[in-house]
Order: structure tokens, then C-alpha cells, then sequence
């Protein structure tokens, strides 16, 4: 039991309101309100994913918009000052590293100093620095996941930015510390549900499970458009869980479909310290709207954490060609070969050595479209301007006219930048949950800040 823990024998019943599946995406103030009129104990949710790719832990930016993130905040965090419940945020910033979870905590603290909000923040980074995960790779603590192989230190330099993703232990740190907001760095989407729950008692397998269900808000309904949110009830025997607009439902089957959602194994969650076992769990309709899950539980492993390492790739510069010629349209794939081998030979006349490593991607309007880059932007443009020609001009057949295919922006050439790609694909075993995670303090209820480590 982490230190502090409520003990079983304790709890009775935790009430959990999910505003929705990601920070930024849109909270909807009805729910909030309904929420805060229930007697909800605790507001948590998810903020990131590596869903949308390498460049925001690379860039330490954000997918959401400070605008969009900043009306979801202003929403929680005036109904965490009226219900005086904690709120709780995971992954913040998008990809959970110091520069995400910084550019969060600037509009949290900005808006509770507007709104002149006395508030405890505590704040959890989980950004390592590469001699870390160096050392812990030289001691054997870490370990590839498929389909990567052995991690190398070379292979730890190119990472811009690595996280380390948290289990539930530095939230109840947060919480026993007295925080009103916590904001944490890269994190499970689980463990974030699930933190308050276990700090106050509650079974292991339904406060993973339940967070498991309502990690990505109303998706474990029927009805994803009609609400952001859903409100969870855990107790002793297991949880319960149900939309807040009164017009959706949660079914057996969307509730129980869920464990698949980024998961190949219907019946068994890997987390840290962990693994969700859901094999026995009993789902019952209990309302035309809310499902009751028992049954589900919890098998302590060692204690491991996910790495995630992103690092800046090649560049790439675009350009779009419309082609209407019947010919070329009725031969699309002789076509694109013909222009592929064309335009490669091209780039190799004009440029010679100087350019490098690079590829030609022709994406026919997103078919096969995922590749295509050079070393520099700035050879990338060249190459693109040395090949304009022939994109405008080359026809499908020797001997035919020259055909005049159109550009729909000019100039032709559009510099993308850099393309940002995940390095790593490891987990790496601690003995502490704690050990790889920092907590920073911000106490806004006499304006003073402090730091721990």
C-alpha cells in the first residue's frame, strides 16, 4: 500500500466525473454543471496521446490550441473552486514532457489568478534526461518491446525529449500533499482515472477497469456526439458507469468493447506494476443508461514504466499536381512508376552527391501516402523546384504531346519541415514508482511557490 492510502476496510464509495477524452477537445459546461450537482469527489482526465505522432513531444507543443485548452480549464477549474474537489490532468500539453506540462501550468495559474482562485497545484514531470536512461540500459533495467530490438546510447542521443509514463503512486503523492490541481507529465490514461479511487481505498481491479472504461469520456457510450463526459461510481464489489446527458446510454457493449480500444488483449491491461485482468468481470445493465461491471482484477507484476523518445527526421517539401487527362487517369499506376523513376533521376543529374540521402513519395491523393524526405529543407525544396518540370509537363507515353498538368497554388513548391518520429519503444524497470518522477508545488493560496524533488 502506497503511503498515506486509505485501507479497504474504510472505503465505501467514490463518485469520478471524466469531463472528457482529451484537455483541449472540448468540455461541455452542461456536463460540468450536472457533474458538480451530482456530488462528484474528484474531476480527472486524460490531455495527450501519441496518436498524432512524434512532433509534439519532439517540439514540446500541444496538438489543442492554448485557446481551446484554456476554455476547457476555465470550465474545471471554476467548478474545482465551487465543489472543492481535486481535479486531475495526465499527459499534459499533448505529450507529457517539462516544456507540455510548463506550457499547461501557465494557463492554470493564469487563470487562477484572474479569477483571483486560491488553489494548491502540484505538478508531476516525467521528462528523462538521456544520461538516465542511459544508466538504467547499462544496468539491464531496459527493455525493448516488439518489434524493436536492443537499445542503444546512440539511439538515446537522437531523442529531442523522453518521458517515462507514470502509474497512479505520483498522483496519491499529489493528493496526500493537499493539491487542489494537479497537472501531471506523461502518464497512463488509466492511471490518471484510477489514482483517486486506489488513495481512497478502493478494490484495485475496478478503479483500473473503471479507469480503463472512461479514459476517452463519452467513447464508452453509444453515442460518442451527445456529450465529452461520463460519470463513474466505484465501489466495494466494482463501478458503475453512465453518461451525463440524459439522451445517451452506456450498454453492456459499449462499456465492454472499451478494453479494445489501443489494447490487443481483450482481457488483460498492462500497466505499471501490473496487469488488468477483466477474463471474470460480469457486465449488467442495470438502467436503460448505466452499466454495473464486477469482477475485474488486479495482478501485481514488477514494476515497469513505458518509455517514449522522439527525435527530428528529415525534411520534406510538397508539391500538388490536378490531372484530368483521361489517359493518365485510366493508367494511374504506370503512370506514378514512370514519374517515380523520373523524378528520382532528375533529382540525381542535377544534384549529384549533394543530395544525399532522400526519397520521392507520390501520394495519389492518399493512396500509399506515408513517406517521402530529404536531409535538409533546403535540399528538399531544391529537389522539388528540379523535378517542377516534369510534374507539370511529363506524359504518360513517349512520342505524345507535352501535356500541361496544373499546379493549384503558386509557387509550386510548399516546405512542410522537419518530419519527427519515435525513437523509442521500451519499458524501463524501476524500483520505486517514484524514482523517475519529480513533483513541483505551486501554492496560489498565499501566492508563494515552492519546489520539492
Amino acid at each position: 500500500m502506497v503511503r498515506g492510502m486509505a485501507s479497504k476496510a474504510d472505503f465505501t464509495t467514490v463518485r469520478i466525473f471524466v469531463p472528457g477524452g482529451q484537455l483541449g477537445a472540448g468540455v461541455r459546461g452542461v456536463e460540468v454543471g450536472a457533474a458538480v450537482e451530482r456530488g462528484m469527489d474528484v474531476m480527472a482526465m486524460d490531455a495527450g496521446s501519441t496518436d498524432s505522432g512524434a512532433a509534439y513531444l519532439a517540439s514540446g507543443t500541444s496538438k489543442n490550441s492554448r485557446e481551446a485548452v484554456r476554455a476547457d480549464l476555465i470550465l474545471l477549474m471554476a467548478a474545482q473552486q465551487k465543489a472543492r474537489v481535486p481535479l486531475i490532468v495526465g499527459s499534459a500539453g499533448q505529450a507529457g514532457g517539462d516544456l507540455n506540462v510548463d506550457w499547461t501550468v501557465e494557463i492554470v495559474t493564469e487563470i487562477a489568478r484572474e479569477h483571483r482562485y486560491r488553489a494548491k497545484i502540484a505538478v508531476l514531470y516525467s521528462e528523462q534526461s538521456a544520461a538516465t536512461i542511459k544508466a538504467k540500459n547499462a544496468a539491464g533495467k531496459v527493455k525493448p518491446l516488439p518489434p524493436t530490438g536492443p537499445l542503444g546510447d546512440a539511439t538515446i542521443d537522437e531523442c529531442r525529449h523522453i518521458v517515462a509514463l507514470m502509474g497512479f503512486e505520483p498522483y496519491v503523492a499529489a493528493l496526500e500533499g493537499g493539491a487542489d490541481i494537479i497537472i501531471g507529465g506523461r502518464s497512463t490514461d488509466t492511471a490518471v482515472l484510477a489514482a483517486f479511487p486506489i488513495w481512497k481505498g478502493a478494490p484495485m481491479g475496478a478503479s483500473w477497469h473503471a479507469g480503463k472504461t472512461a479514459e476517452c469520456g463519452s467513447q464508452c457510450t453509444v453515442d460518442v456526439s451527445l456529450g465529452s463526459g461520463v460519470f463513474l461510481t466505484i465501489d466495494n464489489d466494482g463501478f458503475e458507469v453512465e453518461p451525463l446527458n440524459p439522451a445517451n446510454r452506456c450498454t453492456v457493449h459499449s462499456v465492454s468493447a472499451h478494453m479494445l480500444y489501443e489494447n490487443s488483449n481483450p482481457f488483460r491491461l498492462v500497466e505499471p506494476g501490473g496487469v488488468l485482468d477483466v477474463s471474470g468481470a460480469k457486465y449488467a445493465q442495470i438502467s436503460d443508461a448505466r452499466v454495473r461491471v464486477t469482477g475485474s482484477v488486479w495482478d501485481p507484476h514488477p514494476y515497469t514504466m513505458k518509455l517514449e523518445g522522439a527525435s527530428g527526421g528529415q525534411y520534406q517539401t510538397i508539391m500538388i499536381v490536378g490531372i484530368a487527362d483521361p489517359k493518365v487517369l485510366s493508367n494511374l499506376e504506370l503512370f506514378r512508376s514512370k514519374m517515380h523513376h523520373t523524378l528520382v533521376r532528375r533529382v540525381e543529374r542535377t544534384m549529384g552527391d549533394a543530395a544525399g540521402r532522400f526519397d520521392i513519395s507520390l501520394r495519389i491523393y492518399g493512396w500509399n501516402a506515408v513517406s517521402g524526405g530529404a536531409q535538409t529543407q533546403e535540399l528538399a525544396n531544391r529537389m522539388a523546384k528540379a523535378c517542377n518540370p516534369y510534374f507539370f509537363h511529363m506524359p504518360l507515353f513517349d512520342g505524345d504531346e507535352l501535356p500541361s498538368y496544373g499546379f493549384p497554388f503558386t509557387p509550386a513548391e510548399i516546405p512542410r519541415g522537419q518530419v519527427f518520429e519515435f525513437k523509442l519503444n521500451h519499458v524501463v524497470e524501476v524500483d520505486d514508482p517514484m524514482e523517475l518522477v519529480r513533483i513541483k508545488r505551486i501554492d496560489l493560496t498565499d501566492r508563494v511557490d515552492s519546489a520539492e524533488s
